[in-house]
Order: structure tokens, then sequence, then C-alpha cells
């Protein structure tokens, strides 16, 4: 019997945003999500328009409407991961939140404008990492001057701090035992040395947290924001060692090199025409039934909804956000009712509509076998940390999987998220007695897995909720 490899693979990564054609989008998606090429191909064609709005001229740059999704499928088939793996790939703002979290106005929940308002902070935190990043060098040498000035105090040619060791550099003026002390800094010998540095600590207290509640986020927000800049900034003297110094004041003065304003400015920008916002759960907020109950409710978020999708403006803290150009995908079951079932402006708004089939025993093989994050490499790694090896065999791996199919089709239908319970169960005794177990090599094979698995195979009421 041949064994499954569970060597790593190289990703097929994408770094120039000119090169993601649709094509090279669906391969990148293979190498995570096995199938659905149906919903990989909508996916890679709307993020290829994009890019195609940005190249047409100005005046009708405007005019394109992004293509929005609907991604209709059970759960555990790969919709989330799609749109997440999507976002990951042309580095855009991504948010996932779910319909059924969003109530009417005037019911308890969240406004259904503070998904725009999450999806500008990630923009800013994609933004600030940018930033930071091309401000690191020089945010670094301030950090040296910081750090040198706590073991070297200026004016003084011998350090308290290194408790006269000053010796190993040399004697000198100030200026020539600072710059030794400097290389020996970079060098990393004086990493270890315990240094006092002053810190910026932001003002803590009850009144800084007294409106954030469901419901209030962004009141919440606004008002810590606002006090923040009336309370005056707190240093306080922690001793450190020099190394976690040096990275703790590199991180400061990079936070102080970067112009916030110009980061709310281009994280605005890239929402607006790069940003993602993926829809889960819609279908729960799908009218049924003649409008009675909570059937009310759920129209009353559908309209909330619409003029969000449709292009509306939304105030941030950053400034005003369009909706226009950002991509909603949205997702959903449809077990107990239909996408016609939605209002017929939303749907009107989600044009393009995508099935995505229900996994199958050669599936799950090959979910078991082929991603680059798979979970038998995961497993193998988590037991590698203590020592232990795991190796499956084919039968082994086909044994899983039609396992997996069967329960599946017996019991609730959750897809891929099968193999995570029958793996857990799988595993159990090896993943419990690991540190303790003296035969470190594990062989898992058909037989193996039929003896692990078989009684709760047989058993419904055990598969229902054990598995």
């Amino acid at each position: 019997m041949n064994e499954i490899a569970l060597t790593e693979e190289k990703n097929p990564a994408i770094t120039d945003t000119d090169n993601l054609t649709p094509a090279r989008i669906v391969e990148a998606l293979d190498a995570y999500i096995i199938g659905q090429k149906a919903a990989k191909r909508s996916v890679a064609i709307a993020m290829r328009n994009r890019w195609r709005r940005q190249q047409v001229p100005e005046h009708l740059r405007d005019e394109i409407a992004p293509k929005n999704i609907i991604l209709i499928g059970p759960t555990g088939v790969g919709k989330t991961e799609i749109s997440r793996r999507l976002a990951k790939l042309a580095d855009a703002p991504f948010i996932k939140v779910e319909a059924s979290k969003f109530t009417e106005v005037g019911y308890v929940g969240r406004d259904v404008e503070s998904m725009i308002r999450d999806l500008t902070e990630i923009g800013v935190s994609m933004v600030k990492v940018k930033e930071e990043e091309a401000v690191a060098e020089k945010a670094l040498s301030l950090a040296e001057d910081r750090v040198l000035d706590a073991l070297l105090p200026p004016g003084r040619t011998s350090s308290p701090v290194l408790d006269g060791s000053i010796d190993m550099v040399g004697s000198g003026d100030a200026g020539s035992t600072r710059e030794k002390l400097r290389t020996l800094l970079r060098k990393g010998k004086l990493d270890k040395r315990e240094v006092e540095i002053e810190m910026t600590e932001k003002p803590k207290g009850m009144v800084m947290d007294m409106f954030s509640g469901t419901g209030m986020e962004d009141v919440g927000n606004n008002f810590r924001d606002m006090m923040a800049a009336f309370i005056p900034k707190q240093t306080r003297r922690r001793k450190m060692t020099v190394k976690e110094a040096l990275e703790t004041m590199a991180t400061e003065e990079a936070q102080r090199l970067v112009d916030m304003e110009r980061v709310g400015r281009s994280a605005v920008s890239l929402v607006e025409n790069s940003g993602i916002v993926f829809l889960d759960e819609i279908d729960k907020v799908a009218a049924r039934s003649g409008g009675k109950g909570p059937d009310v409710s759920r129209e009353g978020v559908q309209r909330d909804l619409l003029p969000i999708v449709e292009g509306s403006t939304v105030t941030t803290k950053y400034g005003p956000v369009k909706t226009d150009h950002i991509l909603f995908i949205a997702a959903g079951a449809f077990h107990i009712c239909r996408p016609s079932d939605l209002i017929p402006e939303l749907q009107g708004r989600f044009p393009i509509r995508v099935t995505l089939d229900s996994l199958e025993k050669e599936d799950f093989i090959r979910i078991l076998t082929e991603p680059q994050n798979r979970l038998p490499l995961q497993y193998a790694a988590l037991l590698e940390t203590e020592g232990l090896s795991l190796e499956f065999t084919e039968d082994a791996i086909e044994e899983i999987a039609a396992i997996a199919e069967d329960v599946n089709r017996r019991t609730e239908n959750i897809g891929a998220r099968r193999l995570h319970t029958l793996m857990e169960r799988l595993l159990e005794d090896p993943l419990f007695d690991g540190p303790d177990v003296k035969e470190k090599n594990i062989f898992v094979d058909a037989v193996y897995v039929r003896e692990k698995l078989s009684e709760l195979k047989s058993d419904e009421d055990l598969s229902r909720f054990i598995l």
C-alpha cells in the first residue's frame, strides 16, 4: 500500500494584480479548494472585471457597476473559503458578516452600515501595515538612538547600565563611545542587557468604554477617540532587555512616523475600489410566506441592505465611503426558501447566481490529499511537535472519505467540516497520549480507521450526536 505524501508544496502566489487573470485566479484557488469550478470561474471573472474597470476611460469608469454574486449550496462546500482566498490573492480588504445578525431599524441588533465601517477599519489596518513597513528602516534608526540614550546618557563617556563593562568597546569621548555601542547593539552583543525605557501608554479607564455595547459600536468608538484627544498621554518607565526595548521602540517610532490622515484617505480609496463584503446566511433573512411574524423583520433587513448593496455613502471617522463599487458576495444554503424569495430589488443587485455541488467520496479524497493545508498534513505537523510520526495509507484516506460521505447522507450534510469531526475522533488517542507514548510511529490504514469509526458509523444515533 502506498503512503500519502505529507510534504508541503509551493503556493502559486500572484504578486502583481496585473497578472490576476481569471485562469490564474482559478489556479490559485485550486491549491486550497477542491472542485466548485463554476463558483471559481464566477468570482475570477468578477475580480478581473474590477481590474478592467480601472483601465477604461474615466468618464465610463463610474458607470460600470460590480456584478455581485450569490453562492448557493450547503454548508462546508467552500463558499466562505472561496471568497476569503479571493480577497487574499487580490490583497483586498475583506469582511465576512452574517446577514442574520442585522435587524430592521427599530429592532435590537446591528446597523447594516456598521459592516462598511468595519471594512474601512480593516482597510486602514492594511494600509497602516504597509506604511509602517515603508518607514521601518528609519524607525529602527530612531529606536537605536533611544536605546543608546538609555545605555549611554548624553554627555557621559561611561554607561551605568553596563556596570563598568564599557571597557569592552574601548575608551574615548562620548561620540566615539556611542558609535562603538551602536556597533555592539547591531551585532546583538547587548541583547540580554537590561535597560530602563520610558514608554507611552494609552489612557485607560471606565470612561473610555462607557458607551461601548451592542447597537452602539460606532458611538462608542467615536467617543473613545474624542476622549483620547483630550486626555494627555501617560508615560512610565519599564525595565526590559535591550532586544525587547529595540523592538518595542521600533514599533512605537514607526507608528509616530506614519501619517494617519494619509492612511485614512488611502484606506477609503482602497475599500471603495477593492473591498469585498461576504454576506453569509442571506437565506436566513428571506421572507418565506405572507409577511407574518418574524418575516416582517427579515424583509426589513433586506430593505436596509438594499441601499448599501445598490450604492450609497456611509459616514466613517476616516471620511465618507461610497459602496457603489464594493463587491458583495452573498451565500446561503437555501434549503427552506429560494433566492426568488428575496425582495425583487435585492435580487436585481445580485445578477450572478452559482450553485455549488455537494461533496461526494471522490471530493473528500481530493480534499484529504491535494490542498496545501490538507488535514492529514496539519495533524502530522501537530503530532510532530511531540516527536511522533503520522502516516496515512491510500486505503485509509478512501475509508475516511467513504465514512464522511455516508454520515453526511444519513444525518445533516455539513460538507467538508465532517472531515474535521472524523479526524479528531480518529486521532483522539495519539492526540491525548502523545507526550507519554513510547511508540513514536503512528500508522493509519483502513483497518485502523474501521476500528475507530465503525461503531459510530453503524449507529445512526451516535453519529448524530458525536459525528
